[in-house]
């Protein structure tokens, strides 16, 4: 239920800006606004003022404004005259009409923008490891990574077409090549070895991470810090203590929990020596060498798979917040957005070309999912940059040129223009509804997939 009420939030907002931006630019032009509708379907409440009625109607998976004269996709013109009045749709100039369609898609883009330059003023939170340079911490034996050469403690400085890439873009890049190979470059000790790397994925494009491919990130240049232990598990029982740090495991020195769990996992169950550094209540440290045995356990909290566990939550790696003036958190607003932007076209022209599988697209019950890890996560960062990213989705899909959406009514009319005259009503119906019923089945494509992907189906697989 919470998912679906904040599902319902954000879409309701990003779906009250994009089409007050038609209704706002419609209401500049003169034209008369008959419906301004946040859902679809049955009415379910509103108002009348002026010309307009404004309503919630019982679909909320998106909205529309209806103006008059505008042509709808579900009722055939006639052979009769079309109407003078000059309040409405098509008895303003093209270039108006133009205006109208590209509003929605800008008042998304605005919405991002805004966002994010709210974010960056008041408290923008990032680990400190996600922009930074892709040092490894732990390489999984027997991964995609492995078979590479390369190893604990390297740098990727190539990764598809990216130069000394960050792990956010080596993250983004895997993404775009699920089971694809890609260039793949890593220094070691000054000598730069260029190879290539297969992102292997065997499961759904939305369960892969960079440990599919036995890539463990060097989150923190310090050792990993015992925050707090889990009663009757190796780690207590071993006699760890909060505020300890683990200098090594068997010999190797790791400074993040998932390379800590990636070695456990590889180790499958074997005692490990950890070498523990503890600080005395005078200031005075001292190292220790502690013997531990992992042991078979789930999470807290997590998922019910078990791990070798040693049972204790370290402290989190380091963050970097930022607090910026307005010039500087809409020039970071900008960069965020644009490249957003640059990656949604990335992918749909990657879906266009067969590199990207329509099964990594989301509908509502995808992206309800996603809203509400975010909301879950710490800090503001996580909802908003999603709330973002789904703004510039909704405005930039609305411009492909498709019928029914804003792009194709901007296609017909830059094709009017050209032409000099109308294109031939009842074949744009036609065509219009040609298009809805595509898109419709495009959409019960991609719900049934994410259908497919909740529990209430897995549990049903053998």
């Amino acid at each position: 239920m919470a998912t679906i009420i904040q599902l319902l939030i954000v879409l309701g907002i990003m779906v009250l800006v994009h089409e007050f931006g038609h209704f706002a630019v419609a209401k500049l032009c003169g034209i008369r606004v008959e419906v301004f509708s946040i859902g679809f379907g049955k009415r379910l409440f509103g108002f009348r003022r002026g010309d307009t009625e404004y309503q919630i109607a019982a679909v909320p998976l998106g909205g529309y404004v209806k103006m008059a004269g505008e042509m709808s996709f579900q009722t055939i013109e006639t052979d009769e005259p079309r109407t003078t009045d000059p309040g409405d749709f098509n008895a303003h100039p093209r270039w108006q009409r133009i205006l109208v369609a590209l509003a929605g898609p800008i008042a998304n883009f605005i919405l991002a923008l805004g966002l994010m330059t709210g974010v960056s003023m008041l408290h923008n939170e990032v680990q400190e490891f996600i922009d930074g340079p892709a040092h490894t911490d732990y390489i999984t034996p027997n991964t995609p990574a492995s078979r590479t050469g390369i190893g604990s403690g390297d740098t990727i400085v190539h990764y598809d077409s990216i130069e000394n890439p960050t792990w956010d873009q080596v993250g983004i890049r895997s993404l775009l090549n699920l089971n694809q190979t890609v260039p793949f470059s890593f220094i070691r000790n000054g000598q730069r070895t260029d190879t290539k790397l297969f992102v292997e994925n065997k499961g759904a494009p939305d369960d892969f991470s960079l440990d599919n491919l036995g890539l463990i990130p060097k989150m923190q240049t310090t050792p990993v810090q015992v925050d707090s232990l889990e009663p009757n598990m190796p780690a207590a029982r071993a006699g760890l203590k909060p505020h300890d740090k683990i200098l090594s495991i068997d010999g190797l020195q790791l400074h993040s929990v998932p390379a800590l769990l990636s070695y456990l996992q590889n180790q499958a169950g074997k005692p490990a020596a950890l070498l523990i550094q503890r600080t005395a209540p005078d200031g005075t440290t001292q190292t220790l060498p502690i013997q531990v045995t992992p042991e078979l356990a789930e999470t807290p909290g997590g998922p019910k798979e078990k791990d070798y566990r040693l049972g204790f939550v370290a402290v989190q790696p380091p963050v970097k917040v930022e607090r910026l003036p307005l010039g500087k958190a809409m020039v970071a607003s900008w960069e965020f957005n644009k490249k957003g932007s640059l990656l949604i076209v990335e992918v749909l022209k990657r879906l266009f070309t067969r590199q990207v599988s329509v099964k990594s697209l989301q509908s509502p019950i995808g992206i309800g999912q996603q809203i509400h890890q975010a909301a879950q996560m710490p800090g503001w960062m996580p909802l908003i940059g999603l709330m973002s990213y789904i703004s510039l989705n909704l405005g930039i899909f609305n411009l492909l040129p498709i019928p029914i959406l804003d792009g194709g009514m901007i296609l017909f009319l830059l094709i009017e223009t050209i032409m000099r005259r109308d294109v031939n009503q009842q074949i744009k119906e036609r065509v219009y509804q040609v298009a809805f019923v595509c898109l419709l089945a495009f959409f019960a494509f991609v719900i049934f997939n994410d259908l497919t992907k909740l529990n209430l189906f897995t549990k049903l697989k053998p």
